[in-house]
């Protein structure tokens, strides 16, 4: 008897064991409660409102360090605690939206993982648009945080990559709140229609109430540890925040030292005060120090968020101007002994060279500027960005 043909098909495929098959590919089911339109309404209103004092508020900031043509010789020197209030609110709002920001992506992440992905050219759209929302506002908030401890462990600018990612957020805030109007118009209120639609436990039950209260309470407790290194009254509650007002070189802090600087022993021993315009001079620091003297008390104010009252004495600005020759309301260049920075070179316009606070300051709460504070000499003007406020002046210039 002949042997049978051997069976020349193609093998099928081997079955692993069970143990090692991988599990069937599903997208994750959300059985928690609160990831709901109501929530998310109410935290993006929080968030909505947090993020546009932020947006306003750093407009100011960025409008005063770096003032358009248009706006040249228009920015105002009153009130004396204009930014310290703006940079201090801008500061505040960015934490408290560090915690509304996160809290709001709890409460809608489920629907990252909407099966399938995209089933439209809208909702691909619509993707997309909260794609780039998240992705700048996690970097803005977060990127501020380091800011304000003056950590930057990137290999870009943080002024003008910061303002330009805000107005990212700005726009794609807009776009999300133009896409979402119906469902937010829907679920804005307790009595509104999409929230009455909700199981009646969903709707404004306990759950929703203490987590929002959860939330609240976060937010209270990071503006009230942080927020008095710019409202001294609640310095003492200054826990969490970078900076004291109170800490520093003859009460005051200090960002930039003389050392970071690079200003040395050798150019304050020969320092000059060069005075450039159609009449100009040159002062030591006794003679400066024999000019009639004037005493201010103005803030120093920082783009950190923190500031402090100092008491402050020195020759207006003004006065050196006007010996100098220059018209009333001239705008003015100053030049630190700063051997390299950002801020080295500072142009400061005639309204706040005029104002009788302006001072170009020798002394500080009773004593000789120390080192840190810009000794010899440093400029103090009110409602003026702390990176402006130039210390180891060298040389002014009448523009």
């Amino acid at each position: 008897m002949e042997n049978p043909p051997p069976d020349r098909r193609r093998p099928g495929p081997r079955r692993l064991p069970p143990a090692l098959r991988l599990p069937a590919l599903r997208p994750p089911s959300f059985s928690g409660r609160l990831h709901d339109p109501r929530t998310a309404t109410v935290l993006g209103r929080w968030l909505g409102l947090a993020l546009t004092v932020c947006f306003l508020t750093g407009l100011v900031s960025h409008f005063l360090q770096q003032p358009p043509p248009w706006l040249l010789g228009r920015l105002p020197s009153r009130p004396v605690w204009g930014y310290r209030l703006t940079q201090g609110a801008h500061v505040a709002f960015g934490l408290a939206a560090i915690v509304l920001l996160f809290a709001k992506l709890w409460a809608v992440y489920p629907r990252l993982f909407v099966w399938p992905p995209v089933r439209s050219v809208r909702h691909a759209l619509e993707r997309l648009s909260v794609a780039v929302l998240v992705a700048a506002a996690v970097f803005e908030v977060l990127t501020g945080l380091l800011n304000i401890a003056e950590w930057y462990p990137w290999p870009f600018s943080f002024v003008p990559v910061h303002y330009a990612v805000a107005w990212v957020v700005a726009g794609s805030v807009l776009l999300h709140v133009a896409v979402k109007a119906p469902e937010i118009r829907s679920h804005w209120g307790r009595r509104s229609a999409g929230t009455l639609a909700l199981p009646e436990a969903e709707r404004d039950g306990p759950d929703r109430r203490s987590l929002l209260l959860g939330v609240g309470a976060a937010v209270g407790a990071v503006t009230v540890t942080t927020v008095g290194q710019s409202l001294t009254p609640l310095a003492a509650l200054d826990l969490l925040a970078p900076r004291h007002p109170g800490y520093g070189p003859q009460g005051l802090p200090v960002n930039r030292t003389v050392a970071a600087a690079g200003v040395t022993a050798q150019a304050v021993r020969d320092w000059r005060l060069e005075v450039l315009g159609p009449a100009p001079y040159r002062l030591a620091l006794p003679q400066l120090a024999a000019l009639q003297q004037h005493r201010v008390r103005l803030p120093i104010a920082c783009v950190e968020g923190w500031s402090a009252d100092g008491d402050w004495a020195g020759v207006r600005i003004r006065d050196l101007l006007e010996r100098a020759g220059a018209r009333p309301g001239s705008a003015l260049r100053v030049v630190s002994l700063e051997a390299a920075g950002a801020y080295r070179v500072t142009e400061m316009g005639g309204e706040y060279a005029e104002d009788p606070l302006t001072l170009l300051a020798l002394r500080l709460n009773g004593e000789v500027l120390s080192a840190d504070h810009g000794y010899p000499a440093r400029i103090i003007a009110p409602n003026r960005p702390g990176v402006l406020q130039t210390k180891w002046v060298a040389r002014l210039e009448v523009l």
